[in-house]
């Protein structure tokens, strides 16, 4: 399937509304819920899944545009790379993760305006691409955040 612009778009603003929506009233005790994680990955809060999104969402904005990743993280493996990610930020606060996620999502769509046509439609791609923007955010959001969230 090819895709367009608008519908990237649209798909990436309407699941940042729905993760914004989740966290932007989680209480601090919300925020340190733990998710569930596989055997041998990092533990996960409910604040640590969402910088996990942001990280993808932001990687995703470099791709669009053509940019590589940054040296200290290329080659690295994805259980690897979670790794470094969630030892950057896992001492951060939720108010800092939850402004860093808003900037990300300013950043994506400045990203997604700004990327040549030919990354939406010149080649044929699965129906979830660019599945960090919307598609992996979602499963993360109600796999793991609102499941414990709602309690």
């Amino acid at each position: 399937m090819r895709h367009s612009r608008e519908e990237v778009i649209d798909r990436t603003i309407l699941e940042f509304a729905l993760l914004d929506n989740l966290v932007g009233g989680l209480r601090y005790v919300e925020w340190r819920r733990w998710v569930r994680r596989a055997a041998g990955e990092d533990p996960w809060t409910v604040k640590d899944a969402l910088v996990h999104i942001a990280y993808w969402k932001a990687d995703a904005a470099r791709f669009a545009l053509g940019r590589r990743r940054p040296p200290d993280v290329r080659g690295l493996s994805t259980l690897d790379h979670n790794h470094l990610v969630y030892e950057r930020w896992r001492d951060r606060s939720p108010e800092e993760v939850r402004a860093w996620h808003r900037q990300v999502q300013e950043e994506v769509l400045a990203a997604l305006k700004e990327a040549p046509e030919a990354w939406f439609n010149g080649r044929e791609r699965e129906a979830e691409w660019p599945l960090d923007l919307d598609g992996h955010s979602a499963s993360h959001r109600v796999r793991d955040m609102e499941r414990v969230v709602k309690r």
